[in-house]
């Protein structure tokens, strides 16, 4: 994020009052950084004077510069040894090591320098470089400042200053210190008013912070330049994605890419397309970013980031394959790459191959220190496979006299990624206040899923359900699903169900077994139109069966929040008509439109709410109306700790074994026991 910068502020001639006028050709060598002439110049020099100090020593420093440094620490050693004490010898045998960056080895070399010469500017200096390269800068800063103290009007010392301050905002910044590392990046405005590069860093903080606001007016301010606009542009493009604004996001791509067709800078060009692929993609234009992509691949043949805009539009197209491909081939090229790292665990994830996935994630923090979209990736796995306990509350009434109070609590072990236990136990009472008929019934299970392979998972669970009334019984429940993703954007769930009837205390007294068998199937697109079908048979313990059709059609209009539309279709058949014990038409169907709209009030806080209307008709009865609604909030009062608050009214026929309307009120609690899996240790980190 930040550069860092040695510099250079020891000239030969400078450390003589006698300077050879003979190598003056030398000295302004240096002085505009040939270094390479300047090695040649005084490697001819020596050839004529070999014992001169100050030609050895401004060999020295052109060997290091141009690219020796080891040699030039050997050359400085030499004239060390004929010269034990001499200053000028020994800063310029310290900043050798600068040059090879063995900050290491240069740190006691200056604090043993500083103790001898505390008044001497240069290896003051030294000092808070050598410091700020370790990363230490909290003590840099108080050495550069006695570097300021000592020569107040040195432009060197103050460069060095906004240096340490880029690198130690750099480091609050990756602990989270956002304020903090914000208050360093506005004080280098003291010393450089409207510096380009604490404007940018600042501008990035903003943006880590989704401060986007602010993030947009600091880009503003870099924006003096054609250059520095379309690097501004492109910027304030990320900013209006990040605020949600896709559109306006494109719109910002769009003239950046425009403005720089008109200006010859390489690099600015390609962060410029980059940016304006990168667009395309947040807004679903697809297509036109693949054909953006493609002729990109031939401007810019084995390019990362080209590759990485590949990778990202197969994340968004579910071909996660041809991203891992991508983040892959970019890793070959540059095994520190950030994008090629943390782009490859989210490949792994959505692949459903999670070991790959934390593996992935624990090598991008391992180059990247607390990088906080890393720390985030691995909460969030971590979250799904800890311990937890939940608990559901929820009282119901409908419109027959119905009252049910119900509460089930159920704790959930994963193993490993590919095994996890459940345990659950529900207790529901109910009560018809009209004919004083009461029931209650236990249910008592435990559960058992597998991951066979990527993208296919069985999931099991069995028990016994007890009811009482005036006698009482129990019988076994089960519950087996095979989930599966079989292609590209589809789910599909193969499952048999043996339940219980237990909507209110009458069927729950009749002792009715219902062995479900069902198919869910679930159709995505990369154009927001999805279909989801459900059918169900079911058999029944007193010789009834049914048959279920669910189908709906919908559409996305939003993501954030996210808006979806619809169209559902639902068909139902008995094979038996007992309309005095419960619902069980011939011929049932309704059709309905409904709105669902999910998203976040805060951070912490998440909403939900739906609802459904339209029409059903029974039999050959005529045709009523019906209307369902749901609506939920959740918040998260700690990263463990959650509840949802959730009401839920529905008059369609079909909600209700006994086809009546009810209204629900519910409460969810879960609780993660710990921070990490079980399994976190055993990770191969």
């Amino acid at each position: 994020m930040f550069r860092f910068v040695i510099l250079l502020f020891i000239g030969c001639a400078s450390h003589f009052v006698i300077a050879q006028d003979d190598m003056s050709p030398g000295f302004k060598m240096l002085e505009k950084g040939d270094f390479e002439k300047a090695e040649s110049f005084f490697e001819s020099y020596l050839q004529s004077d070999p014992e001169n100090k100050t030609a050895n020593l401004c060999y020295g420093r052109a060997v290091g510069l141009s690219g020796d440094p080891k040699r030039a620490t050997v050359l400085f050693g030499s004239l060390k040894d004929q010269y034990p004490n001499d200053y000028e010898i020994t800063i310029n045998y310290n900043e050798s090591f600068l040059w090879d960056k063995q900050y290491n080895k240069a740190k006691p070399l200056y604090q043993d320098l500083v103790e001898k010469y505390p008044d001497k500017f240069g290896a003051v200096l030294g000092y808070a470089n050598t410091l700020s390269n370790l990363k230490e800068y909290k003590e840099a800063l108080v050495w550069v400042n006695k570097a300021i103290a000592l020569n107040p009007e040195n432009e060197s010392a103050k460069v060095s200053k906004k240096y340490i301050r880029l690198g130690y905002a750099n480091e609050y910044v990756n602990n989270q210190s956002y304020k903090k590392g914000i208050k360093l990046l506005l004080e280098i405005f003291d010393d450089f008013p409207e510096d380009k590069d604490a404007l940018l860093n600042l501008a990035n903080v903003y943006l880590i912070t989704k401060n986007t606001d602010k993030a947009k007016s600091t880009y503003r301010r870099y924006a003096t330049s054609k250059k520095d606009s379309i690097t501004a542009i492109n910027g304030m493009a990320l900013a209006e994605h990040i605020a949600e604004k896709d559109k306006e996001a494109l719109k910002q791509a769009e003239f950046a890419k425009s403005m720089v067709s008109e200006i010859t800078d390489a690099k600015l060009t390609e962060q410029t397309l980059n940016r304006y692929v990168q667009a395309l993609i947040w807004n679903r234009k697809y297509g036109d970013a693949k054909k953006e992509i493609e002729k990109l691949e031939k401007t810019y043949p084995d390019s990362n980031w080209v590759r990485a805009l590949r990778a990202t539009l197969g994340m968004y197209t579910a071909k996660f394959k041809m991203s891992i491909e991508n983040y892959d081939a970019i890793l070959a090229k540059d095994s520190a790459s950030f994008d090629g790292n943390l782009g490859k665990a989210n490949a792994l994830f959505a692949s459903d191959r999670v070991v790959p996935a934390y593996k992935a994630a624990f090598q991008t923090l391992r180059i990247f220190k607390n990088q906080k979209d890393a720390k985030g990736f691995i909460e969030k796995l971590n979250g799904m496979y800890t311990p937890l306990v939940e608990d559901h509350a929820a009282y119901t009434f409908d419109n027959g006299n119905n009252v049910a109070i119900s509460n089930t609590i159920s704790a959930s072990l994963p193993w490993s990624t590919k095994f996890k236990t459940s345990l659950s136990y529900q207790y529901r009472t109910t009560e018809n206040s009209l004919i004083l008929n009461k029931a209650e019934s236990h249910v008592a299970t435990i559960g058992l899923d597998f991951k066979l392979m990527p993208n296919v998972s069985l999931n099991g669970v069995a028990g016994i359900n007890n009811s009482r009334f005036e006698t009482s019984y129990t019988q076994p429940v089960m519950n087996i699903k095979l989930v599966t993703k079989p292609f590209r954007l589809q789910n599909l769930e193969l499952g048999y169900q043996r339940e219980i009837q237990s909507f209110n205390a009458d069927l729950i007294e009749r002792e009715i077994v219902m062995s479900h068998y069902g198919l869910n199937y679930n159709l995505g697109t990369n154009f927001n139109l999805g279909w989801y079908t459900q059918l169900i048979h079911t058999q029944q313990s007193d010789e009834n069966t049914r048959n279920l059709l669910f189908t709906s059609l919908y559409y996305s209009l939003m993501r954030k929040p996210a808006l979806k539309i619809g169209l559902n279709y639902q068909y139902i058949t008995f094979a038996e008509q007992v309309p005095t014990i419960y619902f069980s038409p011939e011929i049932y169907r309704a059709g309905e439109f409904f709105a669902d709209v999910r998203g976040n009030f805060s951070e912490k806080t998440k909403f939900m709410a739906s609802a459904a209307t339209g029409i059903q008709k029974v039999e050959e009865d005529p045709q009523t109306p019906i209307f369902r609604a749901e609506a939920g909030l959740t918040h998260d009062f700690s990263k463990r700790f959650s509840a949802n608050v959730y009401g839920k009214y529905s008059n369609i026929a079909s909600a209700t074994a006994a086809g009546f309307e009810f209204t629900e009120m519910g409460l969810k609690i879960k609780w993660m026991l710990g921070q990490k899996p079980v399994f976190y240790a055993k990770l191969d980190k």
